[in-house]
């Protein structure tokens, strides 16, 4: 993304996104959903997801509900393993995998597993760190073949905005060129071992 852009986010955004944790360590991130929509469309995309690994949230999680993410380093590929958990009072929580490596065309990809991943591209927006999706790909045989545009799920965008004090949004938008917002959920993180202050999102604008 280049040193400039970098260099013009925020402090604790580089610190959560440039240090390396030792082998197997892990760094948690609790919160809670502030809020989910999935249109007809998402609805249809994210169960069919599930045939590797429902790595999108399978429904609206109301807001309120707990969130927590965990970054765990991997040994192997140098990358982070990314498991996702939302709670919700209907039952079980949904858990989300993923692993992001240092690989592909763009220098760095999300892969969900079932052979399937996606490339992703790193900007700075408005003090915000932004990955946008830059090509869908599965892999066959050990071959590695990309998605044409017109069968993608549509424009992923995900974004990072630091709130201070240790806290920080995550959004996170699935927009298809002719179906429109598949899906969108904003969630509020605290740092490890801070403890929020105050309910909900009006407590920390």
């Amino acid at each position: 993304m280049g040193t400039q852009a970098w260099e013009g986010l925020s402090p604790d955004v580089r610190r959560r996104f440039s240090h390396r944790l030792a082998g197997g360590k892990s760094v948690v991130y609790s919160g809670q959903i502030l809020e989910t929509r999935l249109n007809l469309f998402g609805r249809l995309l994210v169960t069919a997801a599930r045939l590797i690994g429902a790595p999108f949230p399978l429904r609206c999680y109301a807001a309120g509900e707990p969130t927590v993410v965990t970054v765990t380093e991997d040994r192997t590929s140098q990358g982070q393993f990314w498991t996702r958990l939302y709670g919700w009072a209907g039952g079980f929580p949904q858990i989300v995998h993923s692993s992001k490596r240092f690989a592909g065309p763009t220098g760095l990809e999300e892969y969900v597993g079932r052979g399937v991943g996606v490339a992703l591209s790193l900007h700075a927006v408005e003090g915000a760190l932004v990955f946008r999706s830059a090509g869908y790909f599965f892999s066959v045989f050990g071959l590695r073949l990309f998605l044409p545009k017109q069968l993608s799920p549509g424009a992923l965008e995900a974004i990072h905005r630091d709130l201070g004090a240790h806290r920080f949004h995550f959004t996170l938008t699935l927009t298809h060129p002719w179906l429109g917002c598949l899906l969108h959920q904003t969630a509020l993180f605290h740092d490890s071992n801070d403890v929020p202050s105050g309910g909900g999102e009006e407590g920390h604008r």
